[in-house]
């Protein structure tokens, strides 16, 4: 059996927890949360799990990890861990348009002898992306849509009246490098399509405040010399946060799970 760490206890936490129990294959050992939150969440999970509120706490290293904390976690933990040859999976991606740091997560992988698995999230198709890139992109471009009240807290509540809008704005138009640095908590699938295509810089992004959707809609077209792509979804929040994608939880589980499974998609 599999012995797993869990890098954050919100939303998408509780619920890789929920469905991994009982897993034959796979078992969550420890809890990296907050040192702040460490005795309340020890009293929740009973002794099951060991809480940390740090890595320094962690006797023996488990055999895999997955990050579900938000982008500061990636230098403070997943960095170390990979050195210390534990594979990890990363929730987070938005936080590779940081400079520099997916440099030295490669690095850290490489002294490790370990891998970082980038977690799909709340878009499909990424498969068949990354296989396109193999033979050339020539144009990639992702179109994130989402009621107004979804921009709340970012940049677009200073030039917009969100409340108020009746009919789609732009707020956003660049590179994904720029949108997930802006938009951290919005523009991960923006992260996720670059990474898979044509990289942070070149993979154009547009994002909209929309008053006619209710849901979260993420658009890719891709053209390249394997021919043209076109993937659109449109996404349910989880019922306990509606700030958070279903499938992006949903994805975070298939992570965890595939470190254990014989057979891989």
């Amino acid at each position: 059996m599999k012995r797993a760490l869990l890098i954050g206890y919100g939303a998408i936490g509780r619920l890789v927890l929920d469905r991994v129990a009982g897993d034959p294959a796979l078992r969550v050992t420890h809890l990296l949360e907050r040192p702040s939150r460490k005795a309340e969440l020890a009293k929740v999970l009973g002794g099951d799990i060991d809480v940390l509120g740090d890595l320094a706490e962690m006797g023996e290293l488990p055999d895999c990890a997955i990050e579900c904390a938000g982008h500061s976690a990636v230098p403070a933990y997943v960095v170390p861990l990979l050195e210390q040859g534990v594979n990890v999976a990363l929730v987070s991606v938005g936080a590779l348009a940081q400079p520099e740091l997916s440099e030295l997560l490669e690095a850290a992988a490489r002294r490790g002898g370990s891998q970082l698995t980038l977690v799909s999230g709340a878009i499909g198709g990424l498969d068949a992306l990354a296989a396109a890139r193999v033979g050339g992109l020539d144009e990639v471009i992702y179109t994130g849509r989402k009621p107004p009240l979804g921009w709340l807290g970012t940049p677009a509540e200073r030039t917009v009246d969100l409340a108020a809008l009746d009919q789609p704005i732009v707020i956003y138009e660049g590179s994904a490098r720029d949108a997930a640095r802006l938009y951290p908590k919005n523009a991960n699938v923006a992260a996720t399509v670059s990474l898979a295509g044509l990289g942070l810089d070149r993979t154009r992004v547009t994002l909209v405040a929309d008053p006619a959707v209710t849901r979260n809609v993420h658009h890719v077209v891709a053209r390249g010399a394997f021919g043209e792509m076109e993937v659109s979804m449109s996404g349910k929040p989880l019922a306990e946060n509606p700030k958070t994608s279903s499938l992006a939880a949903y994805a975070a589980v298939r992570a965890l799970r595939d470190f254990a499974a014989p057979i891989r998609f």
